[in-house]
């Protein structure tokens, strides 16, 4: 199982569609017994939490957003958790939105310290 999530920040990889997460969102996760937690902001994103569990090296969360432009957005996302050969961590995604349409993958990794 790859290391905890309890205090990191991750960022996207690559920028997704306007109006959603991108390579200027930064997401600040928390872990405690099988719990996850986070809060994200930055780019489109005013404010956006998310909330699930974990088991294994694998998330099942729920995520709602609030954007610039005043709207809001919810949906629901599985990720994958690895170890990449540098020691910070990265998830692959799966997500679809549940407020609007809309699925695809992305992936967001630890930040260089």
């Amino acid at each position: 199982m790859a290391r905890s999530l309890d205090g990191i920040v991750l960022s996207p990889v690559a920028d997704q569609a306007p109006g959603q997460v991108g390579t200027r969102t930064r997401f600040t996760y928390h872990e405690r017994d099988g719990r996850i937690w986070a809060e994200y902001a930055g780019g489109d994103v005013v404010r956006g939490h998310l909330v699930g569990t974990r088991d294994a090296d694998t998330l099942d969360f729920r995520y709602v957003q609030l954007k610039h432009d005043g709207t809001t957005s919810s949906g629901h996302c599985v990720s994958t958790v690895t170890d990449l050969p540098d020691g910070r961590v990265r998830l692959d995604e799966t997500w679809e939105w549940e407020s609007q349409e809309g699925s695809g993958t992305s992936v967001v990794e630890e930040l260089e310290e």
